[in-house]
């Protein structure tokens, strides 16, 4: 089964769609099998992070933020913004696609894992992620 979420972000930083893919392995009828989550866009990745205590996710989001500033005088790639070029090169050190299996029906998370769209330009954005799970 393929399906295709639409994520809004309100700009930078990780948005929860462990529920809305947990939507999509539950229709799919699948008992056991792989869930593979891909994002459609090379401004935004995907991570599987911790989803109790959001300070390690705003963590994660300052330290990318350091080790990928913006206004770096080398970028070439600047007519979208200052943000674009880092944000390409976030994307390129993180994942666009993950894979995740799925046992009894449900995505097999850990206990405190989450499945997040990881945003990284400023404004908001509609993001296409397409699910398949087989």
């Amino acid at each position: 089964m393929l399906h295709t979420l639409s994520i809004e972000s309100t700009g930078q930083g990780l948005v929860d769609i462990t529920a809305p893919v947990q939507s999509v392995v539950s229709l799919s009828g699948i008992k056991e099998g792989l869930c593979t989550v891909f994002v459609q866009h090379t401004s935004a990745s995907l991570v599987i992070q911790e989803n109790a205590d959001p300070s390690a996710r705003r963590d994660l989001e300052s330290w990318l933020n350091r080790l990928v500033p913006e206004n770096d005088e080398l970028f070439t790639h600047t007519a979208e913004g200052p943000d674009d070029m880092p944000a390409h090169i976030k994307s390129a050190l993180t994942a666009t696609s993950l894979g995740v299996p799925v046992v009894s029906s449900r995505l097999a998370l850990g206990t405190w894992q989450g499945l997040y769209l990881w945003e990284h330009r400023r404004r908001a954005h509609s993001r296409r992620v397409l699910v398949h799970v087989a």
